[in-house]
């Protein structure tokens, strides 16, 4: 390939890249500090780019160069910021999250899978007080912000993103088409964090812990009525033709990794947690048609149970609702 058509081809992957609101001229004039008419020379290959414009571009639009010059190379971009407490903006984590929701659900065809260690994220968004309180575990625990080494979790201040942004969020993942696995122990991590507070004090209150486990409890019903229904919506809403798909598999053997697929046609990204908060992004053809077939794989040794299977379906979430049941109990029989 001549160095012209290599060079149109690079931004003409960029462009499949950007939201459709966004001009692909603006945005490289900005990024690179130049005139439209210059970006225009560079967009036809009349003007060769730089080292150093390739590597901003490659930068900013997390793009592997290797991938879209088809190098067949054993190694493996990823991209992400990782998270600190010197720098940990939770309003701009919220942010970033939802503008990656938005970016798959402007892309024509796109679905999620996600194979899911933990409960998704997204899903507490639509229950206030678990939503605060995964934050609060964040900040106290992950984080260990000097501010909430003392502090109760009743008396920590809630943050507004998390009514402002945190809706935006499910709202925004709600539309698009998605495929879940989950198995027996993606509740646990949830419920062994609210135990370990239990335990250490961290409540003030019995009846803060039985509203989280009650709001634990709704979230599950929640996600048993999509499952039941096979498409997506708020919960304490009804389902009604034309929402987006939801695909429930439950896994018996082989335990998640919290991660997460996003496909449009040959064009796929993977996300890759880590660290709790973290996640890893690759646009990598290799990798990402690897973990395709991974998670192909792991479908075919799970069921699915929703739409269908209701016995199995059933058999699932009685035994998610009876571990959050005997915490309950016990809750109630011995105090704080």
């Amino acid at each position: 390939m001549e160095s012209i058509e290599l060079q149109q081809t690079f931004f003409q992957h960029i462009k499949s890249r950007l939201p459709s609101n966004l001009a692909l001229v603006d945005e490289v004039a900005d990024l690179l500090g130049i005139s439209n008419d210059s970006a225009y020379r560079r967009i036809r290959g009349e003007k060769p780019l730089s080292f150093e414009e390739v590597q901003k571009l490659c930068r900013h639009f997390q793009i592997s160069l290797d991938h879209v010059l088809n190098i067949n190379s054993t190694s493996t971009v990823f991209y992400g910021s990782w998270v600190d407490k010197e720098s940990f903006d939770f309003d701009k984590y919220l942010l970033d999250m939802l503008f990656q929701l938005q970016a798959m659900l402007k892309t024509p065809g796109c679905r999620m899978y996600f194979e899911a260690k933990d409960i998704p994220p997204f899903h507490h968004f639509q229950f206030m007080e678990l939503a605060a309180f995964k934050y609060f575990f964040w900040m106290r625990t992950i984080l260990q912000y000097t501010d909430y080494s003392k502090m109760s979790f009743e008396d920590h201040p809630l943050s507004e993103a998390l009514h402002k942004t945190g809706k935006a969020i499910i709202d925004t993942y709600n539309q698009i088409p998605s495929v879940e696995i989950w198995s027996v122990e993606t509740l646990n991590s949830t419920l062994r964090q609210i135990e370990y507070y239990k335990d250490s004090g961290v409540f003030k209150k019995k009846d803060t812990v039985m509203t989280l486990y009650n709001q634990l409890e709704q979230l599950i019903q929640h996600i048993e009525a999509q499952a039941e229904s096979g498409v997506k919506f708020q919960a304490g809403h009804q389902a009604e033709n034309g929402m987006a798909e939801y695909q429930l598999f439950f896994n018996e053997v082989i335990l998640g990794h919290n991660t997460i697929l996003a496909e449009s046609g040959d064009e796929k990204t993977v996300f890759i947690n880590h660290g709790v908060l973290n996640y890893m992004i690759t646009r990598d053809k290799r990798f990402c048609n690897y973990t395709k077939l991974s998670l192909e794989n792991i479908m075919r040794k799970s069921s699915l149970i929703s739409s269908v299977s209701e016995k199995e379906r059933n058999r699932f979430f009685h035994v998610l609702r009876e571990k959050i049941n005997r915490r309950k109990t016990d809750l109630v029989t011995h105090p704080l």
